[in-house]
Order: structure tokens, then C-alpha cells, then sequence
């Protein structure tokens, strides 16, 4: 029922925002206008905004910026799956573009869409060769597809690795660290010849034992049994999913905005005021951040109820425990991959030590090809987007990918 009331109340109130977003268009205000048709003007538009939806936005990324020059960019879909597809961003051919590293960077499925990771896109593509994990809305996908596990996703990801070719190396951010790590290590006990030549994992939760935090604490606060019960909803009409269980995004993310509720509703009352001010360039930045936040997409249930349990409750991976097709994963049959970990000192989602517990867990891996990094000053997302990914991590990053591409 959860699910079907939130629609209801979607359907009823979408009158009012379309009311609301055309008013503000209508009044539409210069410098010299009223301050009270401003005011009303601001008003309806911070509370169109104030709304979900559930279609992933576009990339928005038409060139890269390759030293010396700037050369256009263009997406194109490689492989086309129910639940997600193998995106590249292919740049025009040049000598210098040749021998770039081809970099698949993974994205979560938790919630958003993998357009949050942007701005990691748009940094890695100076210097590399870019392919992501692209997510589908699972309200979207019809139950005749069947379901979608975490051994699923590992499958997606090999098949996706394999796809791209030998010499791939794999960039995981935050809740598919698990995931990459498996599936490298399935590939590398197969002597798959297209096991990634290199493995960055950032910020995610390979270890929740390690320095729990209030993410962590929730996950094992309840049985899995409660989880499914309390959290997992049927997709309701008038959607192509209709029927299928899933974890909503509206959920995830109003878990999400718990954790920095005052943060948020100051965002939308300077959003408001820079709209009243004429501030229209720090308007668009709130404007476009929270077009992303408030996109959300659904999980497929198996995923996220299989991914709670094993991942946050009995950490089956950092045990040496994770089954996968009916076989053990063993971290320690990686041998050819070098292995980069990254971290966020204040990142409250997967805490210092949770990430770099990979270094320990892939024994077989020699020193000389390990790196882990911890980044002063940064929360989560911090790692992977902002100024300090671009000037610092970021850097570490390229060089441990370079240096293993030979």
C-alpha cells in the first residue's frame, strides 16, 4: 500500500506544481520588477521543485576537455539489458585519444541514478576512455523480465568488463565496491582474459564492521524480515513494472534527507531568496543540484533486500563468505590487478576503514601494485565529485590507473 499512496498523492498534487511552475513562467521578472510579483514569482517556483521524479536526466556531457584541445563527446549504448546497459562516451578518434585507458566506472544502485556520478564522468574522460553502468528505473522494467539479484549484478558487471575487452580497468563507487570485488575475483579465479587490469574502490562498504556508522547501525538494527516487510512495495498502474516488488526510490532518498534535514530545507530558503534577489547563477546551482537529488529510481527487491543481509548485516564478502552461483568468492585468487582504495575523512555513510579493508582481504595482490588514499576534508561524496576530487583525488587516481596500463 505504501507505494500506491505515494502515487495517489503524486497524481493529486501534480496539478497544483504544473500550476505552480507555469505562474512562475507567467510572471516571469527582471531587476526592475515589483518585489512582490518577485516574491510570488520565487514562491511558485521553489515549490514546482519541490517534487520527485523518476527519469533519469540527461548526462548532459558534449565534450571533454583533452590537453591541448577540447573534442566532442557522444553517448552511445553497447550493450542493452532489462535492468541496465553498458554506456560509453565515445570522444572523436584522434592519435592522442588511441591509447587512452578504458575505464568502466560503476555506478550505485541505490536509489539514484548513475547521473549523479556526472561530474566523475566528466573528470575521468580528460585522460581516459569512459564506459558507466547505467541503471533502468525498475518500475519500468515488466515482471516478465524476472528479477534482479546481487548475483545478477555481478553478472552485469563481468559481462560488461568482457564486453569493453582485455586491458579494462574498473572504477566502483561506493555501494557496488562489493560487487566489483567479486566479480574481479570471479574473473581472476577463471583466468578470465578480461579481468580488469586495474580496481579503484571508492568509499564503499567493503567492511561494515569497521567504524560503524549511523547507515550501518540502521541496517543491523532490524531483522532482513523487517526490511521486506516495512520497506518493500509492488510498482502500482500505470507503470511498465506494474506488480513488481521493488524498494522505491521516495523511500531511499527520504532516508537520505533525514540525515541533513536542516541542510536541505536551507537550500530551498536561499534557492528562494536568490530568486527574490535576482541571484540567478547561484539560483541555477541549487536548481540543478537538487534536479539530480530528487531523481529517483526504484531497486528491484532482491537486490536490495540480498545486498542489507549480506553486505550490512553479515558481511559475507569481508568474512570470506559470499556465494555467487553457488561457488565462493575468493578475493584471494587476484593476483594481476592492482588495486587502488579510496577514502573521505568525514564521510558518515562508509567511514574510514570500511574500503580500504579490500587491501587485506586481496592477500595475493603484491604491494607494489596496492595504493590506498584518504582524503582530508571530504564527506561522501566528496570522494568523487567537488573541488578536492578534481585537484587531489582524482590525480592519485589517473596516475594508479596509468601506471598499471602498460
Amino acid at each position: 500500500m505504501l507505494y500506491q499512496a505515494y502515487q495517489l498523492h503524486s497524481d493529486m498534487s501534480a496539478p497544483l506544481r504544473l500550476m505552480a511552475q507555469l505562474g512562475s513562467s507567467a510572471l516571469g521578472f527582471t531587476q526592475g520588477d515589483a518585489g512582490e510579483l518577485r516574491k510570488m514569482s520565487a514562491a511558485m517556483d521553489v515549490f514546482s521543485r519541490m517534487r520527485l521524479t523518476h527519469s533519469r536526466p540527461d548526462y548532459g556531457i558534449l565534450s571533454a576537455g583533452v590537453a591541448p584541445d577540447t573534442v566532442p563527446v557522444l553517448e552511445e549504448v553497447v550493450m542493452d539489458l532489462p535492468f541496465g546497459r553498458l554506456l560509453h562516451f565515445k570522444k572523436s578518434l584522434g592519435a592522442a585519444l588511441e591509447n587512452q585507458p578504458k575505464v568502466l566506472l560503476v555506478a550505485p544502485l541505490s536509489g539514484h541514478f548513475a547521473t549523479l556520478l556526472r561530474e566523475t564522468v566528466r573528470t575521468l574522460l580528460q585522460d581516459h576512455d569512459v564506459f558507466i553502468t547505467d541503471w533502468h528505473n525498475a518500475r519500468d522494467v515488466p515482471l516478465a523480465q524476472g528479477g534482479f539479484s546481487l548475483d545478477d549484478y555481478i553478472d552485469h558487471m563481468i559481462g560488461f568488463i568482457e564486453r569493453i575487452g582485455a586491458g579494462t580497468h574498473v572504477v566502483a563507487v561506493c555501494q557496488p565496491c562489493v560487487a566489483a570485488l567479486a566479480a574481479t575475483a570471479i574473473m581472476a579465479e577463471d583466468d578470465n582474459p578480461c579481468q580488469p587490469r586495474s580496481l579503484t574502490l571508492m568509499a564503499g562498504p567493503v567492511d561494515c564492521r569497521v567504524n560503524p556508522t549511523g547507515v550501518n547501525e540502521l541496517a543491523t538494527s532490524k531483522p532482513i524480515e523487517w526490511f521486506e516487510k516495512n520497506l518493500i512495495s509492488r510498482v502500482p498502474l500505470p507503470h511498465a513494472g506494474f506488480m513488481r516488488r521493488v524498494y522505491p526510490g521516495f523511500v531511499q532518498l527520504s532516508a537520505f534527507l533525514s540525515m541533513n534535514v536542516d541542510r536541505h530545507k536551507q537550500a530551498f530558503k536561499d534557492l528562494y531568496q536568490h530568486l527574490v534577489d535576482g541571484e540567478q547563477d547561484k539560483a541555477h546551482s541549487i536548481k540543478t543540484f537538487y534536479d539530480e537529488y530528487l531523481a529517483v529510481n526504484d531497486l528491484p527487491a532482491e537486490f536490495y533486500l540480498e545486498t542489507i543481509a549480506k553486505v550490512f548485516q553479515t558481511y559475507d564478502l569481508a568474512k570470506g563468505e559470499l556465494m555467487y552461483r553457488g561457488r565462493l568468492v575468493d578475493t584471494k585468487a587476484i593476483r594481476r590487478t592492482a588495486l587502488m582504495t579510496v577514502e573521505g575523512e568525514r564521510d558518515d555513510i562508509c567511514s574510514v576503514g570500511q574500503t580500504v579493508a579490500a587491501q587485506d582481504l586481496c592477500s595475493s595482490i603484491r604491494p607494489y601494485l596496492k595504493n590506498h588514499h584518504v582524503q582530508t576534508g571530504v564527506g561522501h561524496y566528496g570522494v568523487f565529485s567537488g573541488r578536492k576530487w578534481n585537484q587531489q583525488i582524482y590525480p592519485r587516481v589517473r596516475d594508479s590507473i596509468h601506471a598499471s596500463n602498460g
